[in-house]
């Protein structure tokens, strides 16, 4: 006998079966899951209590890098980015001068916590973004995508520019 839906007995555990793998399958094509236990110094984890992201990024660790940031740049891949480092946790601006596309700016303390997300900067606008008084990193990524993921202060950056001994999320130290 069908149910009122059509479905006969002994179908309703094929289609949770199949629900949940059409859930998985939306759900991870909205954001990169961290699945990789290793750090380098090219790529960012994030993680907060609704999600977690991977970035692959470029680093800017001098003041010429800093300077010229993501600016005359036309794309920038959906899971790039620019991780911005700092010799010691400061008080930090950002503007959009020079700078063509939208982008999400995230500002994380010496300890890899979030402290500031400023979504979608406008492309050539000179306001200054305040950051955070203490900031050690920024994490520039195409705008909007901070708000699509959920990412939000209080998440963790794995990276080993955050020391192993402090950090909320400190990279595994291989003992081989």
């Amino acid at each position: 006998m069908k149910s009122g839906l059509g479905i006969l007995p002994g179908q309703t555990h094929s289609i949770r079966r199949c629900l949940a793998t059409i859930l998985t399958i939306l759900t991870l094509g909205l954001h990169t899951p961290v699945l990789a236990s290793e750090c380098d110094r090219h790529h960012v984890d994030l993680r907060w209590p609704s999600g977690s992201v991977r970035f692959t990024v470029e680093i800017a660790d001098t003041n010429e890098l800093r300077s010229q940031g993501l600016m005359f740049r036309e794309t920038l891949p959906r899971y790039g980015g620019m991780l911005f480092l700092f010799r010691r946790a400061q008080p930090v601006s950002f503007w959009m001068k020079n700078t063509l596309i939208p982008l999400d700016m995230v500002f994380l303390d010496r300890r890899g916590r979030v402290v500031t997300v400023h979504e979608n900067a406008v492309p050539h606008d000179r306001t200054a973004i305040f950051g955070g008084k203490k900031v050690l990193a920024v994490l520039e990524i195409n705008g909007g995508l901070a708000g699509k993921l959920g990412l939000v202060p209080g998440a963790e950056m794995r990276h080993p520019a955050f020391a192993a001994d402090i950090a909320h999320w400190a990279c595994e130290v291989s003992t081989n």
